[in-house]
């Protein structure tokens, strides 16, 4: 059994690639093979639009045909049994480099019928992890929970299934004093990172725990 993990964030070891680990390690405690790819480290662009993963009986039908850093981890998740993305929100989204990844890991199952269907072969669980700067009552205001529960219907469309997890205010520096951030409390923000962000990490490892569970 193999879960693989997408960092998208520009951090290896902060709080969004903290959150995946423990997810993996979630997975690895029930004899998953796991794995974590870090998308800052790779070169590749988004969808360009040539459409060869839609062009009938072509070589590409199905699956991008752009040839980058992602190629290998994109076949990769052909034999995968669970897949957990991850990224911390910026300006309402996902990260430029986890959207780029999202629309060429997406886009080539997608089918253009009414409804829309799916490429992809067989069903696997997925998973997806946000990081916010922001408190959780923030989420339904800024229309952040739109966002998320469109996600969560396109993995389920096109892989058969979902689950979401939100790490909310997060503890963005190391050390606030360095940087002009004056709306930010850093005795509150390092009260909640010692607090609840143990919680958030337990969390992700239960995400882990139970997407293998389900395949078992």
């Amino acid at each position: 059994m193999k879960v693989i993990a997408i960092n998208g964030s520009p951090r290896k070891t902060w709080n969004t690639a903290t959150l995946l680990q423990k997810a993996l390690d979630g997975a690895a405690s029930q004899g998953a093979e796991t794995e974590i790819f870090h998308l800052y480290e790779l070169a590749y662009k988004g969808c360009v639009s040539c459409f060869a993963c839609k062009t009938e009986n072509g070589q590409s039908y199905g699956r991008c045909a752009v040839k980058d850093d992602l190629t290998p981890i994109l076949k990769k998740v052909e034999k995968v049994d669970a897949i957990i993305l991850g990224s911390p929100i910026y300006y309402g989204t996902v990260t430029g480099e986890m959207k780029s990844f999202m629309e060429r890991l997406l886009f080539p199952y997608s089918t253009y019928t009414d409804p829309p269907g799916t490429l992809f072969s067989r069903k696997i669980r997925t998973g997806i992890i946000y990081t916010l700067n922001v408190k959780e009552e923030m989420v339904k205001e800024r229309g952040y929970d739109g966002y998320f529960n469109a996600n969560a219907m396109t993995l389920m469309r096109i892989f058969g299934s979902s689950e979401t997890l939100c790490s909310f205010d997060t503890y963005q520096f190391e050390d606030y004093s360095k940087y002009f951030a004056p709306r930010f409390d850093p005795i509150k923000k390092a009260k909640r990172r010692a607090e609840v962000f143990p919680t958030d990490c337990e969390n992700a490892f239960a995400m882990g725990v139970g997407l293998v569970k389900v395949l078992a």
